[in-house]
């Protein structure tokens, strides 16, 4: 009788045991995944310069024409001139001639938005923005009215925002020039220039 009982108790033991494996199993495998996942990559110091001023680089819009938003040649990169679209569409104050339609408080912001635009198509083509040694030059052209010379504070939209994201790296030499027109009737469109480390 005992033989039969320590038998029997075996065998419910052992369908026990069997039981919590099959469902601990998955589990121990999830834990293994989690700790086996790798670490994301960090953040660039230009990456978490731009989230704490509340910028989040778009992807570049796809060129107009036959061109290439940016190319480096050397420790150079020149990027295309970047005009002030968001989601593809020119932003309020982005249409239109300064001093007419578009006021230059207006001008100013869709400056800052082309050169936002600008540091994308620059991430495009170099990856990672720490390897920028500085912000060389910017060309700012302006759709301006007749008898509007403000193009100077208009360009300061662009220059202030490398300014604010690379501190004295983003100081440059820059040119501000009223134009007639714009491609797709644009306010402002901004080239940049910057170096990259050796």
């Amino acid at each position: 009788m005992r033989h039969i009982f320590f038998a029997q108790f075996r065998r419910v033991r052992f369908a026990v045991l069997t039981a919590l494996l099959y469902l601990a199993l998955p589990m121990l495998f999830a834990v293994q995944g989690v700790s086996q996942t790798k670490p994301t990559k960090p953040m660039s110091t230009v990456e978490q310069r731009l989230l704490s001023l509340g910028v989040t680089l778009p992807v570049p819009s796809k060129p107009l024409a036959a061109y290439i938003p940016a190319v480096q040649t050397g420790n150079l990169v020149f990027t295309s001139g970047q005009l002030p679209l968001v989601d593809g569409q020119l932003i309020q104050g982005g249409k239109g001639k300064v001093g007419m339609i578009v006021g230059k408080e207006e001008a100013k912001a869709a400056a800052r938005v082309c050169a936002i635009n600008a540091l994308a198509a620059i991430r495009q083509l170099i990856g990672d923005l720490d390897k920028i040694e500085r912000v060389v030059k910017l060309t700012v052209f302006v759709a301006s009215e007749s008898g509007f010379t403000e193009q100077p504070f208009v360009g300061n939209g662009a220059s202030d925002f490398f300014n604010d994201v690379f501190g004295e790296n983003g100081r440059h030499a820059r040119s501000a020039v009223g134009v007639a027109e714009l491609p797709l009737g644009a306010s402002v469109e901004v080239e940049v220039v910057v170096s990259l480390k050796p």
